[in-house]
């Protein structure tokens, strides 16, 4: 508000209510208040708060306000919890709990990134969504009288059938193959049990929530289906790390710098993040998650460069082909024998399968 007086003096805000107030003879009281040591400041940051806010207080707000401090800590606050304990947990332990600690500040923090935007939950929603749900979109959670999608008998059938053959892998092909070649039983062990959490249970909380009104989308989505480099890891693989790195690393890089340092830049943190849930634990290997991801990333600027273009690299046969060279030939790089054998090999025998 702007208070223009007959005489040509301007009061804003706060201070444009005490000039009013001075010709209303029952508000003289509350001028003689605002002559008192504090309070005409407190009633202007008062005023500049409810200015701010407007917008806000019939329950939807057009100014959208980027989350607070208090809702990065606890991704802050939970690895370092984890780092506390280290040294009473297994390596494989560690690997879990470090990963669990990084999953639930980032899961906070996308939350509260959504509440900020004045994005209604329902507390059975928000819970749902908090405790119930692998993802990394909350939006789903919040909307109401969507239609639901009609599913299949044979997509129900096939998630659990991945279930059974990654348990049957685990509890049986890794004990067989063990005594022989124990780097390949922890190989099998571990692609087993990403097929059982990631392609099958992960995938069947997605079919529950579906059915439930909740429109989802699976974490997993056929990624041996890949057309291209571009489609493998913005399409089909991990969409849930997808979501949260395009909101908070790529998007505000992209505004501030070029598309190829927001890429590489994602594919950093992201091997960073590796370096702190395979290396760590392992105790060896380091930066070679680091290496494999910024490799994935030169992959993906090359195969939308202009060369990449006219190698027709981001589709067809050569697509898949490219795709699978890079994101495939060096998986040992993100899974190098020191993991395999001093977390994975520990955590087959914890769970009987040796």
């Amino acid at each position: 508000m702007h208070l223009l007086t007959a005489d040509g003096r301007c009061f804003a805000g706060a201070d444009a209510f005490v000039e009013i107030a001075r010709h209303m003879r029952w508000a003289r009281p509350f001028v003689v208040a605002t002559r008192l040591p504090a309070v005409l400041p407190l009633l202007r940051r008062g005023y500049d708060w409810i200015a701010a806010n407007r917008y806000c207080f019939d329950g939807t707000c057009d100014l959208p306000r980027r989350p607070g401090i208090a809702d990065w800590l606890p991704l802050l606050f939970f690895p370092i919890l984890v780092f506390a304990v280290r040294p009473h947990l297994a390596d494989w332990v560690f690997m879990w709990a470090i990963a669990f600690a990084l999953y639930a500040g980032c899961k906070w923090l996308t939350y509260r990134t959504a509440v900020a935007e004045a994005t209604k939950f329902s507390s059975h929603r928000a819970l749902g969504y908090l405790a119930g749900w692998v993802g990394m979109d909350p939006a789903p959670f919040a909307r109401t009288n969507v239609v639901t999608p009609r599913l299949r008998t044979t997509e129900w059938l096939s998630a659990m059938g991945r279930v059974f053959l990654g348990a049957a892998s685990v509890w049986l092909g890794v004990r067989l193959l063990h005594p022989a070649n124990p780097l390949a039983a922890g190989w099998l062990g571990m692609a087993s049990i990403i097929l059982i959490l990631h392609f099958g249970l992960f995938h069947l909380l997605a079919l529950l929530w579906l059915r439930a009104g909740v429109t989802v989308k699976p974490l997993m989505r056929a990624p041996l289906l890949a057309t291209s480099l571009g489609d493998f890891w913005g399409v089909r693989w991990n969409t849930g790390f997808h979501a949260l790195a395009h909101e908070f690393l790529f998007q505000p890089l992209r505004r501030r710098t070029t598309r190829t340092f927001a890429v590489l830049s994602v594919f950093l943190v992201s091997g960073l993040i590796h370096e702190l849930v395979i290396t760590l634990p392992a105790g060896g290997g380091y930066s070679l998650p680091t290496a494999y991801f910024l490799l994935q990333g030169l992959g993906l600027v090359i195969e939308r460069s202009a060369l990449g273009r006219k190698l027709n690299l981001g589709e067809g046969i050569r697509g898949r082909a490219f795709a699978l060279l890079v994101a495939a030939a060096p998986a040992f790089w993100l899974f190098p024998p020191v993991f395999v054998h001093n977390v994975i090999l520990p955590m087959l025998h914890a769970l009987g399968a040796t």
